[in-house]
Order: C-alpha cells, then sequence, then structure tokens
C-alpha cells in the first residue's frame, strides 16, 4: 500500500492549481480522445464542472471566453476542440509586458515633489492677473509647507522666493513683492490638526466593533 502513495512532488504540473488536479485529468482525458466529436464533448462538460467552480464570476462579462481560454491553457495549448471564441495565442499570453515608463526627471529640491512643478508650468502659461497671482501665492505656500514637512524647522520666505524663481526659470518673481507668506507655526498647526482629526475619526470608526 506504501508504495501506491502518490506525492504532489511526482505528480504533474498544475498549471491553474485553483480549478485541481480532478479537472486536470479531466482536460487530459480529453485530449486522448480520437475523434474531434467526443474531444468537443468533454470540452463543454468541463467548461460547464468549471462555471460551477467560480459561481460568483458568471455576471462578469466574456465569462465563458475566459473559461474557453483556461481550458485551452491548462491543455498546454494540444486540446483540438472548436472554441466559440477561437483558442488564445500562446504567443501573445506568454510575451513580456513592456516596461512601465518612469519619470527620468531628478529635481533639485526633492522635497517639493513633481507636482509643483507641474503646477509651476501651468501657472507660467496663465496670463497675469488676479487669478495667477492668487496661483502662484498658493504655490508659495505650498512649497514652504513641504520645505517645512522635510525639515522640521522654520524658513525664511525669501528662500521660498528664491525656489520659486529658479524652478520657474525666472518667469515667476516675488522677491520683491511685499505680501508675505503663512507663518511657519500655522503651516505646522494646519498639519497636526488634519492628522488629529484623522485620528478621532479613527476612533469613531472603531466604536461598537467587537475585539475577541
Amino acid at each position: 500500500m506504501i508504495d501506491q502513495l502518490e506525492y504532489n512532488t511526482e505528480r504533474e504540473h498544475l498549471i491553474i492549481p485553483e480549478y485541481g488536479r480532478h479537472l486536470q485529468k479531466m482536460i487530459n482525458y480529453a485530449k486522448s480522445r480520437e475523434t474531434k466529436e467526443e474531444r468537443n464533448k468533454v470540452a463543454k462538460a468541463i467548461i460547464s464542472v468549471m462555471g460551477n467552480l467560480q459561481p460568483h464570476l458568471r455576471d462578469v462579462p466574456d465569462f465563458q471566453h475566459k473559461l474557453w481560454d483556461q481550458l485551452f491553457i491548462m491543455s498546454g495549448f494540444e486540446l483540438d476542440a472548436d472554441s466559440p471564441y477561437g483558442m488564445p495565442s500562446k504567443e501573445v499570453l506568454e510575451a513580456r509586458p513592456e516596461p512601465l515608463k518612469y519619470p527620468q526627471n531628478h529635481p533639485k529640491y526633492r522635497f517639493y515633489g513633481n507636482n509643483i512643478k507641474t503646477m509651476i508650468d501651468v501657472a507660467n502659461t496663465w496670463e497675469e492677473g488676479d487669478m495667477k497671482e492668487g496661483l502662484v501665492y498658493t504655490i508659495a505656500n505650498h512649497m514652504k509647507k513641504c520645505f517645512l514637512n522635510w525639515n522640521k524647522d522654520t524658513v525664511e520666505d525669501d528662500v521660498i522666493f528664491e525656489h520659486l524663481f529658479e524652478l520657474s526659470n525666472g518667469k515667476i518673481n516675488l522677491k520683491n513683492n511685499e505680501e508675505d507668506l503663512r507663518d511657519s507655526s500655522s503651516l505646522m498647526r494646519s498639519k497636526k490638526r488634519s492628522s488629529t482629526n484623522k485620528k478621532q475619526s479613527n476612533k469613531k470608526n472603531n466604536r461598537g466593533r467587537k475585539r475577541y
């Protein structure tokens, strides 16, 4: 009896393990049928079993198409049966995806982030006026907040104005303006207030929950 025991390491590799070994044996049986009529009959029966194993996917569009594709994949693309959707291409399924294009820019002031540079570029396209002035000062205040998050200290407005001038390639100049940015304490206070509100919200959400 011990000699008849089978170990998974000695068994056939399962291409899609979620369906189990019995379904894989059914597919191997379908491949062994001599006539196409028999193979088609067994293939349809297998598709029915696969659908019963995943009832939660019955409302998903192209559910049957997915099952037939999985059937051919588990057969190693060796099952000669008629599918309503045609046999999928092995080359297409095994093709490697194209590498993702990551931003290659390396900003000098990384603590501001890439979004600040995008906002500055947008501001440069606006016509002069109150709208642009409001946007520019919003950007400057956000830059100051980012600087404080990174530096955890204080920063003079002249430093922010200098960085803004540099990042805008000299197109935005607030160096000689009399209007000041928000003070550092208020910027840091707003950050602490938001984090406190988030903690209180989490506490409220956790109320009434049973803990075992």
